[in-house]
């Protein structure tokens, strides 16, 4: 399979970093062409223009400033996002991608005004995160990043792709063994792909 590995994280010493290498580790081993989208170190832009969000619509041309993005996606058969939580969201330069690259005529068309997922070359989801709070602190503030992952990203695929949600919660007071253990998760849930 042709997976697109969305990472975004500003450090590369962090755990995060950690996690995207056995992310893309595990997919490789398992025999996997990976498309590995390091949304820092590419430098994206993650602003939409007041030009752009003019032209959102005009299915024609709305792709053009995000053209390469758009095609990587479309070519992926399966899509995996790296990233942080923060302040209960997305880190701002992966909501930019979101944004920018997720648009109609990519990821969901309009019929009679009512959205529908197209994004149907996408057979599989997966997300890798880490979060600072409790497990029941993020579902007492209602979890956006899961709840996104889980319906939206689902929801654009044409409810087809499951998805793979792997969080290490509670990272302030995360341990050696308990980072070690949750990369391991990752690997096992990742090379069986």
């Amino acid at each position: 399979m042709r997976i697109l590995v969305l990472y975004c994280h500003p450090s590369p010493a962090s755990y995060g970093a950690a996690l995207h290498e056995t992310v893309v580790a595990s997919l490789r081993a398992a025999g996997h062409e990976v498309d590995d989208c390091d949304l820092y170190a590419e430098d994206f832009q993650p602003v939409l223009s007041r030009q752009e969000r003019l032209g959102y619509h005009d299915l024609a041309h709305n792709t053009e400033p995000v053209a390469d993005d758009v095609r990587r996606l479309r070519e992926a058969e399966a899509l995996v996002l790296v990233f942080p939580v923060w302040n209960f969201g997305f880190p701002a330069l992966l909501k930019g991608y979101l944004d920018r690259v997720f648009l109609p005529g990519v990821s969901f068309g309009l019929v009679d005004g009512r959205t529908r997922g197209i994004l149907t070359n996408i057979r599989r989801v997966g997300v890798v995160t880490s979060y600072g709070a409790t497990r029941w602190r993020a579902f007492l503030m209602g979890d956006p990043p899961r709840r996104f992952c889980t319906r939206v990203l689902r929801a654009v695929t044409g409810f087809k792709a499951p998805v793979d949600y792997l969080a290490h919660y509670d990272m302030n007071r995360s341990t050696d063994g308990s980072r070690a253990t949750f990369r391991t998760r990752v690997y096992d849930c990742f090379s069986r792909w």
